[in-house]
């Protein structure tokens, strides 16, 4: 068993631990706060985007626009965002976990595959593969749009320039606060945005455009990019602050529980020390009569 003094010293180390974790979970959660309320005021302007793009791809010549061009899949790119900071639970695991099985999904067919990692956490556990064409490190912790423009802008060009034949984007998706899922989406070539029979009945006639459709499309394709690309990386940011306030508060709980058990092994260690003097005094006791 134990020293009192051993088990004295650990309930004490856990109790620093808890008081850590939980200032961390109130961290977390003023941070999510801001990132969910950033993130739901975007979401209406990426869903007015798409409905843009919806309206103007519908019918039009993709051979028109490179961004559009369709042709034998021969080399993939996945970009990869997770978070810059760890202890957020499994959050990052879940997406490198999915980039991973679409990395393999991809070889088996016969494909290249590259990794353009967003976040530190990723770009550390997917070095190792050396498939990383390029990292963007310390960027998650404060991003703004003029990053999207600029990782939305590298992938383009590889994309126009022949290196890549298709590009997916992998990210960590925010449902609520106790749930972010990994998902991933389709980014080049762009796909005309497909309508629902709800949108199409919302329609009653088609718009003329001043410009003409083709001038606009030109125009909008690599902001369409950059508002992909930013809505990804605020999902992620949002998830990241969610999913570290959720472990946090599970490694708080869990401190308490080492806690009480610590004590009752301190009790029992303590009442052992104790029945050994009563005993070393009544055999010196008996030893003197």
């Amino acid at each position: 068993m134990p020293s009192l003094k051993e088990v004295k010293t650990k309930i004490t180390g856990v109790k620093k631990t808890a008081q850590i974790t939980k200032a961390m979970n109130m961290v977390a959660a003023a941070k999510l706060r801001g990132a969910q309320e950033k993130m739901e005021a975007f979401r209406p302007y990426t869903a007015k985007f798409n409905e843009a793009m919806s309206n103007l791809s519908s019918g039009a010549n993709t051979n028109a626009f490179p961004l559009m061009e369709s042709r034998e899949v021969k080399n993939v790119e996945l970009v990869v965002i997770t978070s810059d900071r760890g202890l957020c639970g499994s959050f990052n695991a879940n997406v490198i976990k999915l980039a991973t099985k679409k990395m393999e999904a991809y070889e088996a067919q016969g494909k290249n595959v590259s990794l353009v990692c967003v976040g530190k956490k990723g770009f550390q556990l997917l070095k190792r593969s050396g498939k990383v064409r390029k990292n963007y490190n310390d960027t998650m912790g404060n991003f703004q749009m003029f990053h999207a423009r600029e990782i939305a802008t590298d992938i383009a060009a590889q994309f126009l320039e022949g290196n890549t034949d298709k590009v997916e984007i992998v990210y960590g998706s925010f449902r609520s606060v106790a749930v972010q899922e990994p998902a991933s989406k389709p980014f080049l070539p762009v796909q005309p945005v497909e309508k629902d029979e709800a949108e199409e009945r919302k329609i009653s006639g088609d718009y003329i455009y001043e410009p003409s459709s083709e001038e606009i499309m030109e125009v909008l394709q690599p902001l369409y990019l950059n508002v992909m690309v930013y809505h990804a990386m605020l999902e992620v940011g949002a998830s990241e602050h969610a999913a570290r306030m959720t472990a946090m508060d599970n490694a708080t709980n869990a401190c308490g529980d080492i806690v009480r058990n610590l004590t009752i092994v301190y009790n029992k260690a303590r009442q052992a020390a104790v029945t050994n003097e009563l005993m070393d005094i009544v055999g010196g006791a008996e030893a003197l009569k």
